[in-house]
């Protein structure tokens, strides 16, 4: 299965894609300047001085208005909050500008072009860690201030953004990766579609139907068992006939009151087997709306565990990054 980084990747190596994350959500005075017919991909591959090689996710080249003026697109794609992040940015920024001046993009005495790094994360907990170099660094004397690095970087945190603007294919893409009601996603697709009609847009439908086949609709439809999808008109066409069925799905506040639900089941059921059971199919719904299918040891796990347990998995859920990490302790 494909990873995020790799699935955004190749999302955000459309035009229109770049295009709507700028306008929709960059909301920046430098952006109203921007020629948004002016987008060009460059290279994202460097060699550093020490040959390590460096693979940046997406760089973008885009000009202001009809001036001779570019400004740089770095998009990096995480799913993880990563703490030396605002290291990271400063790193690829470095080895950018080095890369346009061995290739004779910048002339000897000329001026390097500006670079508006970005990163778009993905993950499931806000992201917490800092967002310039300057937070990261003691504290300095004055006489040390003008040697200290500045750098920032543009944070789209998902889970943190507000509902999107029509008609953004970001938006979309951010609404369907947020476990949408069938009736919600089956929308998204048919406006995808419509949206994306034209020739032109023909591989972006693509790109955008087997994203959804390989990495959604599994998590959506608790399978993996799914039809080859091509175009998003196929998927349409799915979801019309009924063809796909969304889990039952819980709903909760959060994970401790979903837990006094399935308890609260269990007691009705009269008996403590009962109580365990509730709590045990909460926790595997709750469990499968984060990571996806269950693997049968996981399953076995659950309909084994006793009412402590069970209450320990589903505050470790609250915390960890992987499924594995909610066993842990048991492991």
């Amino acid at each position: 299965m494909p990873s995020h980084d790799n699935s955004y990747k190749q999302l955000f190596s459309f035009p229109l894609v770049v295009r709507d994350l700028l306008r929709g959500y960059v909301h920046e005075p430098w952006v109203a300047d921007v020629a948004l017919h002016s987008l060009t991909r460059a290279s994202g591959s460097y060699v550093a001085d020490d040959l390590r090689d460096r693979e940046d996710d997406i760089v973008w080249r885009v000009q202001l208005d009809d001036r001779a003026v570019y400004v740089y697109l770095l998009l990096e794609f995480q799913r993880s909050d990563d703490p030396w992040m605002a290291v990271r940015i400063l790193t690829y920024v470095g080895l950018l500008y080095q890369d346009l001046i061995k290739g004779g993009v910048v002339k000897r005495g000329g001026k390097l072009p500006a670079v508006f790094p970005a990163v778009i994360y993905n993950g499931d907990q806000p992201w917490r860690s800092a967002r310039q170099i300057g937070d990261l660094i003691e504290a300095t004397p004055a006489s040390l201030a003008r040697y200290r690095p500045s750098q920032a970087f543009f944070l789209l945190d998902e889970q943190a953004t507000e509902e999107g603007a029509e008609d953004n294919l970001v938006s979309d893409i951010i609404a369907l990766e947020s476990w949408p009601s069938a009736e919600r996603f089956a929308a998204i697709v048919a406006g995808l579609r419509k949206r994306l009609a034209v020739d032109e847009n023909r591989e972006l439908r693509r790109a955008l139907a087997v994203w959804l086949r390989r990495l959604i609709l599994p998590k959506l439809t608790g399978t993996d068992d799914l039809p080859p999808l091509e175009e998003l008109e196929e998927l349409e066409i799915m979801l019309t006939e009924k063809r796909l069925t969304w889990p039952e799905r819980w709903k909760e506040e959060g994970v401790q009151q979903g837990m006094q639900q399935g308890m609260q089941q269990g007691m009705q059921q009269g008996r403590q087997e009962g109580m365990q059971q509730g709590q045990a199919a909460l926790l595997e719904a709750l469990l499968e709306r984060r990571f996806g299918p269950l693997s049968e040891m996981h399953r076995s796990r659950l309909q084994q565990a006793s009412s402590a347990e069970l209450g320990r998995w589903a505050l470790a859920l609250l915390d960890v990054d992987s499924i594995d990490e909610v066993f842990a302790d048991q492991a």
